[in-house]
């Protein structure tokens, strides 16, 4: 029993794929079933020169349709040094394809030359010169704009020539060298002088489609006769993912359709609505990319490829043109924000929306008044991969961090009377810049457009529109920066100056231990406090206001900061590191000079005072190990130099970035508490006042006898002070800032 039809599969050769109940073949075969050979084998070609020598060209093989460039060069000291000495073209005779004699280039010719031919040559010699243009176009990346408004006056002369479609090989070439044009470097184009030399090409491609069938990589020409009963006719382009260029086996024309498929798996559509069909023909014409038509209005950022299409009728004319664009967007990288239906206005030579709508569904859909040269011009946004919101255990951390930092700088400043000035400054001043970097850090770090837009980049791409013609307005650029978070550019402003300023302030801490430590410099020179403060503060201001005014413009945030999260910029578009972003400039290279300073510093108070050997001290009053590693922590946690891992961090690769990012995390999100830890908690002053208010913390005391310590300045110094007594534990450890060095020697 039977509940309907059922269409058989099909059987398709040589890797055709079956869709729809059809084959869709590669480029090298044709047929229903992909069982004809479209293709020209490798060849070798014999020429006899002028002096009666033979010589070989060597060809590749060659679709049926297109032209292959032999092996051989010209020689390097003619006019056409290292280009192919001759192309070959593949054509089809029957059902077999057919190699055509291959013609040579003049290797003393030039594009020049060739242009001052071709207005009064013949129709015998047009092929000639057409296959030279090409041949003399084959490296596309070598082209100056010279030299393409040259090959493109060419093949507008060449084009013009009357009945031109009847000599298939040189129509082959004039294409191929068209298609060529439109593979060279697009700096080339943006010159003036090419403007109206590019949209006398199209306008000559338009008359020509309506006589011709070919196809190039970069360009295809379709044309078709109207019949008497045709209201409507389709011009089709299915996509192609694996290609770059465009397929003949994958255009199609129909005739007499309702409307537009929806066939996702076609690229470009153009539907022709015909009034008064006289017989005429219709002719059509896609571009791969849009370099012919450059707009001064619309400008193009990335390396998006926009096809343009155009239709054109002749014996008949059209109540309208409907278009349907099913490009490649919405990548992993990309996201469409807008897109606008334009064609292009040759009384302006640029993109125009008058007399066009858009709509959308699953395609960007278009009508318009016009039948020429349609374009569907789309901006993008990049899709940032906006920071995650901090996980508990980081709010934990950094709420930790902020809390011991608060504790240390009220503890400093109301027992600021037990040691000198400069120490609680010095301190303070580092703990307050670490606090209000925190307090930023948590409360800022992440940029709101995480919240308010980050999470709606699909709606534009979900959303069904009908036709409209208010919102089709021609668009500005092909690249659009997200909206501006002015919030987010002053909080990164902010996080730049205070980590800077805490750097500074390791820095000065680093120094003020090697004059106190190193050089016995007691008491520290005049106005040590005013100077301190004016490099502490004034230097990363300096810094963060140079960085910002070179660096921003309006509308241009992201030349200072990053869009995933407000902190200083330091990727380019492709996501690699950039030595021109203030990330470098501005905050790795002056941080890593400071840590280089201070890890200075930190080996020689080490090697000199921490771990040094004093034989004069009796063996019960030598420090013990463990006192000694914590004095060496201690002066590592108040000196950053835990933040050179953040540096081991650019690792590029990702297991081992993603270890260090943890220590990272770890180490320098819980500073303010090991600092608090280290400097408050262990002073003997916070010990005895915590006693004193809650007396079942009090703890007995252990005698520390450093009043008959023996502390060396130095040699020179050993006959006149071979000792020296310095204040109580309780009054030296404040001294140098330092509550655990006080019990070393």
């Amino acid at each position: 029993e039977t509940t309907g039809s059922v269409s058989p599969p099909c059987s398709c050769l040589n890797d055709g794929v079956c869709r729809d109940g059809a084959c869709v073949c590669p480029e090298e075969w044709v047929g229903p079933l992909c069982e004809l050979v479209n293709f020209c084998e490798a060849s070798i070609y014999t020429e006899s020169t002028a002096e009666g020598i033979l010589k070989n060209l060597t060809f590749q093989r060659i679709i049926v349709g297109r032209y292959s460039y032999s092996a051989e060069k010209c020689e390097p000291d003619t006019v056409n040094g290292n280009r192919s000495k001759a192309i070959r073209m593949c054509t089809r005779v029957g059902k077999i394809p057919t190699l055509q004699h291959p013609h040579i280039l003049n290797c003393n010719e030039n594009l020049d030359s060739l242009a001052s031919q071709v207005e009064t040559a013949d129709f015998s010699n047009i092929s000639a010169i057409a296959s030279n243009t090409q041949i003399l176009t084959s490296m596309p990346n070598q082209l100056t704009t010279q030299s393409i408004s040259t090959a493109a006056n060419i093949a507008v002369n060449i084009l013009r020539k009357p009945n031109i479609s009847t000599d298939s090989q040189a129509s082959a070439s004039v294409m191929a060298t068209v298609s060529q044009l439109l593979d060279a470097n697009e700096t080339e184009f943006n010159h003036n002088n090419l403007i109206d030399v590019t949209a006398s090409l199209t306008r000559t491609m338009e008359e020509f489609s309506l006589t011709s069938n070919i196809t190039q990589s970069n360009i295809a020409v379709q044309s078709v006769p109207l019949k008497l009963n045709s209201s409507s006719i389709l011009f089709s382009a299915q996509k192609d993912t694996e290609l770059g260029y465009l397929l003949s086996t994958k255009l199609e024309v129909q005739e007499n359709v309702p409307g537009l498929n929806g066939d996702l798996s076609t690229e470009v559509q153009i539907l022709l609505n015909i009034l008064n069909n006289n017989n005429g023909r219709a002719g059509f014409v896609l571009y791969q990319n849009s370099k012919f038509f450059k707009s001064r209005i619309y400008k193009s950022h990335g390396s998006f490829s926009k096809r343009i299409v155009s239709g054109n009728v002749d014996g008949g004319r059209t109540s309208g043109v409907e278009l349907a664009f099913s490009p490649k967007y919405n990548t992993s990288e990309l996201q469409l924000r807008d897109h606008a239906c334009v064609f292009w206005d040759y009384a302006t030579n640029d993109w125009s929306t008058v007399g066009c709508t858009k709509g959308r569904d699953q395609f960007l859909r278009c009508k318009c008044n016009h039948t020429t040269n349609f374009a569907v011009l789309m901006s993008f946004q990049i899709k940032y991969k906006y920071a995650k919101p901090l996980e508990y255990i980081s709010y934990i951390g950094i709420g930790l961090s902020m809390a011991g930092l608060v504790i240390t700088m009220l503890f400093q400043i109301f027992t600021r009377k037990t040691r000198k000035s400069s120490i609680t400054w010095m301190l303070v001043s580092l703990c307050f810049s670490m606090l209000i970097f925190n307090i930023l850090f948590i409360s800022g770090i992440e940029n709101r457009n995480a919240r308010n837009y980050g999470s709606d980049t699909t709606r534009y791409d979900q959303q069904n529109q009908a036709y409209n013609t208010s919102d089709n307005t021609l668009l500005t650029s092909d690249l659009v920066d997200p909206p501006a978070d002015p919030w987010c550019t002053a909080v990164a402003v902010l996080l730049h100056y205070f980590l800077l300023a805490t750097f500074m302030w390791t820095a000065l801490n680093a120094a003020q231990l090697y004059l106190l430590l190193l050089k016995a410099m007691q008491p520290l020179p005049g106005r040590f406090i005013v100077t301190v403060s004016v490099v502490g503060w004034g230097i990363p201001a300096m810094v963060v206001a140079i960085t910002f005014g070179v660096t921003y413009r309006e509308g241009k945030a992201l030349n200072y900061r990053q869009e995933e999260f407000c902190w200083l910029a330091g990727l380019d578009e492709n996501h690699n590191f950039s030595t021109e972003k203030p990330m470098l400039w501005s905050f790795l290279l002056p941080v890593a000079l400071i840590l280089l300073f201070n890890f200075i510093v930190l080996i020689n108070i080490t090697v000199s005072v921490i771990w040094r050997d004093n034989k004069n001290l009796t063996r019960n009053k030598r420090d013990s190990f463990m006192k000694r590693v914590i004095s060496t922590i201690s002066i590592v946690v108040v000196l950053g130099i835990t933040w050179t891992v953040g540096y081991l961090m650019l690792i590029n690769q990702e297991e081992t970035s993603l270890i260090f990012s943890y220590v990272f995390c770890i180490l320098n999100g819980t500073q303010g508490l090991q600092i608090c830890i280290l400097y408050t908690f262990r002073s003997p002053i916070f010990k005895k006042k915590v006693s004193e208010v809650f007396p079942v913390f009090s703890m007995p005391e252990i005698p520390v006898y450093l009043h008959s310590k023996i502390y060396y300045v130095s040699k020179a110094h050993l006959a006149k002070h071979a000792k020296e007594t310095f204040k109580s534990s309780t009054t030296v450890s404040e001294d140098i800032s330092l509550s655990t060095l006080s019990n070393c020697s």
